[in-house]
């Protein structure tokens, strides 16, 4: 083997050298991607529950929010018009995962970004304009062609540039982008709901441009990964990033892991076909069970529609984006600690500890929702002990999710697939996540409205179902360089009999199975 850039340890490949400047201002840049998508989610929450926006664009639901004080707390932002304006935007970013996927794989993951920050950018302006609900709802699928660009590329950028042992803290950037996103958007709308005239939601809608331009800036500059370069050809380029990543002059070993790779990829024409195939069985079904799961542990509803849900619960207006800034910011310092825990105590530690901590939080929130507005949705909970206790039991809630199913949600799906599918494999993480964003956004209201305070069960329900799948089928990915994933699906319980031996790359396995997909 080629001396230097390497040391062999316990069967696999770990590659010396990585921790450098150049790899952590590009990764940086890079999960400025998540700006767009975080700030997106947060702002619209905000700015359907401000009256004069609401009066211009859906006068049904301020009248029947006007009709509600008193009355059925639960129904009162019950309109698929207004979860229309929230939830379009998921449904578009579904289609274009699919062709930024193409684009990712043909031009380059640079590429991508760059083409998610326009569209984006052009979306954010015709929002800010707005001046009827059509054009509000193509400003919207604007925004989710962004989105879908941005998501489908940043994760795998990410994965493709950290070095093994801080990919985890690296590609978690992305979702602190997001949740710094959200955090800036809930402050905004705070601001702006101040605006005495009535119009602080254009003003909240067309700050989107803001992390538009710093993405597209940012990409412009970016250089490509070497697994990308490879990809389209250039041998000697991608050789050169190589060395420029990890900070070394002998990068043989880990260079010739990724041409392999890459000759593999190349014999693949149709890596949608491809994924279907037995041997790639645990990553699709990771990709599809991941993000579906993510979006059923009920984040989004305190998310998008915090301030709503806030409102609905009887908070004042003002009181309520407080709250949204609140849970926001508990969001970006619970990533945080999953930045600096994940590569650490693993991947399988940190959903495992999520789970439970968002199981118990949920079943305690629907609880509380029961004791004060009972099953006919009449009450209120405006100041006092209640409300203080109920918004500290959604920040535990948001904790528990920012630093497991938030940022790993992203993470493991884009390190665990090999080069030859991994375009496909991170389009269809993305698509099954906004599907269910979109389903989850565009019904939330009306669950909240039938089922009440049991919607809260509901979610607890699938938290229970996605731990105890975590703790069997999921085996844990840390150190792991990310074209050696096969080794550890070969020794996994369940997965094992799915790879072929031909599939670990050439290095010694060992064939002890993982139990319980430890």
């Amino acid at each position: 083997m080629a001396g230097g850039g390497f040391v062999s340890q316990g069967g696999g490949t770990h590659y010396e050298g990585g921790v450098n400047s150049f790899v952590i201002v590009t990764c940086l840049v890079a999960a400025m991607g998540g700006l767009i998508f975080g700030y997106d989610l947060g702002i619209s929450g905000g700015v359907t529950s401000m009256e004069h926006f609401l009066k211009l664009f859906f006068p049904s639901v301020y009248e029947q929010q006007a009709k509600a004080s008193g009355g059925n707390q639960y129904c009162k932002f019950d309109s698929q018009l207004l979860t229309l304006f929230t939830s379009s935007l998921y449904l578009a970013a579904l289609v274009a995962s699919f062709l930024a996927s193409a684009v990712t794989r043909a031009f380059g993951r640079k590429m991508s970004m760059l083409t998610g920050g326009s569209v984006f950018l052009v979306g954010s302006i015709l929002n800010g304009a707005a001046v009827n609900v059509e054009m509000l709802i193509i400003g919207r699928l604007l925004l989710g062609v962004g989105v879908g660009f941005a998501n489908q590329s940043v994760p795998v950028y990410l994965s493709e540039m950290a070095p093994a042992k801080i990919r985890g803290a690296l590609n978690i950037g992305f979702q602190m982008a997001i949740t710094i996103g959200i955090l800036v958007a809930n402050l905004v709308n705070y601001g702006t709901a101040q605006i005495k005239d009535g119009w602080g939601w254009r003003l909240s809608l067309a700050l989107a441009a803001v992390p538009a331009i710093m993405m597209t800036i940012g990409a412009f500059f970016l250089p490509d990964t070497p697994n990308s370069i490879l990809e389209r050809g250039d041998m000697e380029k991608a050789r050169q990033m190589l060395k420029k990543i990890r900070g070394l002059d002998n990068v043989d070993e880990e260079f010739q892991d990724l041409v392999d790779a890459c000759e593999a990829s190349k014999k693949v024409q149709h890596p949608w076909k491809n994924i279907m195939q037995p041997k790639y069985r645990p990553q699709l079904v990771i990709c599809c069970v991941i993000p579906f799961f993510q979006q059923l542990t009920g984040i989004n509803v305190i998310t998008f529609y915090a301030p709503v849900l806030y409102k609905t619960l009887g908070f004042g207006d003002s009181a309520s984006l407080m709250s949204a800034v609140i849970s926001g910011a508990v969001n970006v310092l619970a990533t945080i600690v999953s930045i600096v825990t994940v590569d650490k105590f693993g991947r399988k530690f940190l959903f495992l500890e999520g789970g439970i901590q968002m199981f118990i939080c949920q079943i305690a929130v629907g609880s509380m929702i029961w004791k004060n507005f009972g099953v006919n949705g009449e009450g209120s909970m405006q100041g006092g002990i209640d409300a203080d206790i109920l918004l500290a039991l959604i920040c535990v809630y948001v904790a528990g999710f920012a630093w497991s199913w938030g940022p790993l949600g992203w993470l493991v799906p884009s390190e665990i697939c090999p080069l030859e599918i991994r375009s496909a494999g991170q389009a269809i993480n993305v698509s099954v996540n906004m599907l269910w964003t979109f389903v989850i956004g565009q019904l939330f209201l009306s669950m909240l409205c039938h089922m009440k305070f049991g919607l809260f069960y509901f979610f607890a329900g699938f938290v229970a179902l996605m731990t105890i799948f975590i703790y069997w089928f999921l085996p844990e990915t840390k150190n792991v360089p990310i074209e050696e994933m096969n080794r550890v699906w070969k020794a996994h319980w369940f997965w094992g009999k799915f790879i072929p031996e031909d599939a670990v790359i050439g290095h010694h396995v060992s064939m002890e199975p993982y139990g319980k997909g430890v």
